[in-house]
């Protein structure tokens, strides 16, 4: 990794960890619309790498792996805080998604099917199955809430905030709680494919080799079970008052 004068050959840390900002971009595209282009996105990512090899001076191996992998997310991310990456209407159409998730399943007190879904939104299944298509991107998160006004990264302005503050730890207990016992009520076939996606780390090409269905039916899948989760958490949030957290300084990029 060094040249002969014993600097750090930065072209050949580039090419040992572009594999890595690959798939990175690829695992990151799951949670986009189709309007992002891959290419864009590892090129950003490329940015971060590169950033990351200039910052990092405490030698390499595995701790400059975990370092530039967040430097490459960090990247990807504020590529995409710089676009509309997701249209208002698809946000819209997924905020009645949610509120559809969340009526059937106090009526029923179970998680609603597919088919319910499209019959209480008044469209085929097709069409309801073509909106969770568009919708990736649809998140749990806004990518504002990890950047604020000066470019400072959240979890570093926040770092130790929570350990001198017993109520921000107790709702951050609460909400993980909240999200744990979300996931478990999930259907199982969504179930398995969000442990399959985030903890076992496949893409939803993977995925859906595993299951026998397409790339874009796992997409779908996607897209509701993030909607049955919002609707769980945040439909809870709001039955019992004021939303948690802190308040946005801005209109959410993902709603």
């Amino acid at each position: 990794m060094y040249d002969p004068e014993g600097n750090l050959d930065k072209s050949q840390l580039v090419e040992t960890y572009a594999p890595l900002v690959k798939r990175l971009a690829y695992h990151l595209m799951a949670k986009l619309p189709a309007s992002v282009h891959i290419d864009d996105v590892i090129q950003n990512g490329m940015i971060g790498l590169l950033d990351a090899i200039n910052r990092y001076e405490d030698g390499l191996g595995a701790q400059f792996e975990t370092y530039a992998v967040q430097r490459v997310r960090g990247a990807m991310l504020d590529g995409l805080r710089d676009n509309d990456w997701l249209p208002r209407s698809i946000r819209r159409d997924m905020r009645r998604i949610e509120g559809a998730i969340h009526s059937l399943e106090q009526r029923h007190g179970r998680q609603p099917t597919e088919v319910e879904l499209a019959e209480s939104l008044e469209m085929p299944l097709a069409e309801y199955q073509r909106m969770l298509q568009d919708a990736r991107g649809y998140q749990l998160v806004h990518f504002e809430d990890f950047a604020g006004d000066e470019g400072e990264d959240y979890f570093e302005r926040h770092l130790g905030e929570h350990a001198s503050n017993p109520l921000d730890l107790l709702e951050a207990s609460d909400m993980r709680s909240a999200l744990v016992q979300a996931i478990e009520n999930l259907p199982e076939r969504e179930k398995l494919m969000m442990a399959l996606y985030y903890d076992e780390e496949l893409n939803l090409r993977e995925i859906g080799e595993v299951f026998g269905v397409s790339e874009s039916r796992v997409c779908q899948l996607h897209s509701q079970a993030v909607a049955r989760l919002r609707a769980r958490i945040l439909g809870a949030g709001e039955a019992g008052g004021a939303r948690r957290g802190r308040p946005r300084k801005t209109p959410p990029a993902a709603a």
